[in-house]
């Protein structure tokens, strides 16, 4: 498992280590072990699983504490841009974001600690995102940043005809109504 460290301070892409032969592939998408020698000392409680069509665009989708969110993305289905926004108002990047394209073919995963927002749009057809998170979801703690934010200008590889974003997307806040 290769774990790379970003520019954004505890942003993670993590490339696993692929098998394959005449009757397909395996790897490890996650191993605690591996994770703890990494010092990535994270306990993931829950896995989601979301299909979307091409275009689509979730969030930018973030939790405060106590429910803040860590989470660890991957593609089992088509291609994303995946973006995290950093939230940390102490952070050298605070108000940057990271994208990177996730794929069945790449294989690639994304750590995103507490303190992001997270979002994707779907490159594909149609793409499969699964992801683990260590703490469970309230709706009470939920919140959210407009995707088409000009502050944060993300180019989230879609055109404006392409995009499908859901009215309760549409109606985030903008970065800099963000508390």
């Amino acid at each position: 498992m290769l774990i790379e460290k970003m520019f954004i301070k505890d942003l993670l892409v993590i490339t696993p280590q692929v098998f394959e032969d005449e009757r397909g592939y395996f790897f490890e998408s996650y191993n605690e072990v591996s994770f703890l020698d990494n010092e990535i000392a994270v306990k993931f409680i829950q896995d989601n699983q979301s299909f979307s069509h091409k275009g689509v665009i979730r969030g930018l989708h973030f939790q405060v504490p106590p429910f803040a969110q860590t989470k660890l993305v991957r593609v089992l289905q088509g291609e994303i841009v995946d973006v995290a926004v950093d939230l940390r108002k102490d952070s050298e990047t605070f108000g940057e974001y990271y994208s990177i394209h996730l794929s069945e073919e790449n294989k690639k995963q994304l750590l995103i600690p507490k303190g992001f927002a997270h979002g994707f749009s779907v490159l594909s057809t149609t793409a499969m995102v699964s992801y683990k998170v260590d703490k469970l979801y309230n709706k009470e703690y939920e919140r959210g940043i407009r995707f088409d934010d000009s502050l944060l200008n993300i180019d989230w590889k879609v055109t404006v005809e392409e995009q499908i974003v859901s009215s309760k997307d549409f109606s985030l806040m903008g970065f800099d109504a963000i508390d």
